[in-house]
């Protein structure tokens, strides 16, 4: 890997990871478009790919500290507010760390390859059009009836919900951050409110996922006498993937939350249908390989 491939992958990872749109169809593209899916390093680009989320963390950490400092105050029994939101937060966690670790061989063997990942970018574009014409009603949203909902004001009820159709994210393509807001607007938060529960959802989720992966990477290269992704990629190329990813994840957060007010998440549901579109066209003309 060059460093400059390191970038883009940065960006990629940075600019969607947080939006409705699959980080994993976008890296999937943009890795083989720039020739990164040669078998003997495919296990470690993959491996890059969920490390560099640790940035994206990163960028959420410092836009949303007023947040967490409150869910530390409530862990303490220092604030209501943030108590509750701590606890849903939990409570939401919960399922996908549960299903991820006893379903990653399966999903990995049966639906990280071409077909399932295009299906699930068009079946999340169709969900999110849907959704947006019936509910959330783009360009009305400062009409709707009701109380404008904070992300300290989610039920556990409401977060459990959220928490299990997150599980659906595990599907590569399905994207995380379009299941949870998807979730959070079914369950009646504003959204604005989904996203941001969203993003604060993703600090134990995408944590979670970027420790195992490390810490998997590293075992089995330990286990077999294989070099791991630092060794394969370079310590520079990761770090800088990181700290690429962390910028663009801070500036397309605070782009979201600012959009969805104005558009919903009908203009996502198109461009997820796009990117479907463009990832089977290049699949089958042989320029993307999707492999785990």
């Amino acid at each position: 890997m060059e460093w400059w491939q390191a970038i883009i992958l940065g960006l990629v990872e940075g600019i969607t990871e947080y939006l409705p749109v699959s980080s994993t169809g976008h890296l999937i593209i943009a890795s083989s478009l720039m020739g990164l899916d040669d078998p003997a390093e495919r296990h470690a680009i993959n491996a890059f790919n969920i490390v560099i989320q640790g940035g994206a963390i990163l960028a959420v950490i410092g836009l949303y500290w007023p947040s967490i400092w409150r869910m530390l105050r409530g862990l303490a029994g220092k604030d209501q507010g943030g108590l509750r939101l701590a606890l849903a937060i939990l409570v939401a966690f919960a399922p996908a760390a549960v299903l991820g670790v006893l379903l990653e061989p399966v999903i990995e063997r049966h639906l990280f390859s071409l077909g399932p990942v295009v299906l699930a970018l068009a079946l999340g574009g169709v969900l999110m059009i849907g959704l947006d014409r019936r509910i959330i009603a783009p360009g009305r949203l400062s009409e709707r009836p009701g109380p404008m909902r904070g992300t300290t004001d989610v039920t556990l009820k409401q977060a459990l919900v959220i928490g299990v159709i997150q599980c659906f994210a595990m599907w590569p393509g399905m994207s995380r951050s379009m299941m949870t807001i998807c979730g959070g607007v079914l369950v009646g938060l504003r959204p604005r409110q989904a996203a941001e529960f969203s993003f604060l959802l993703g600090l134990p989720t995408l944590g979670g996922a970027t420790v195992y992966k490390l810490y998997k990477n590293l075992h089995e290269s330990k286990q077999h006498g294989v070099p791991n992704l630092f060794e394969t990629l370079g310590w520079s190329n990761v770090m800088l993937g990181m700290l690429v990813a962390m910028i663009a994840a801070a500036i397309a957060v605070k782009w979201l939350v600012r959009f969805l007010n104005r558009h919903g998440l009908e203009p996502f549901g198109w461009y997820r249908l796009c990117v479907a579109a463009v990832l089977l066209a290049l699949g089958v003309a042989g320029v993307v390989r999707v492999v785990a």
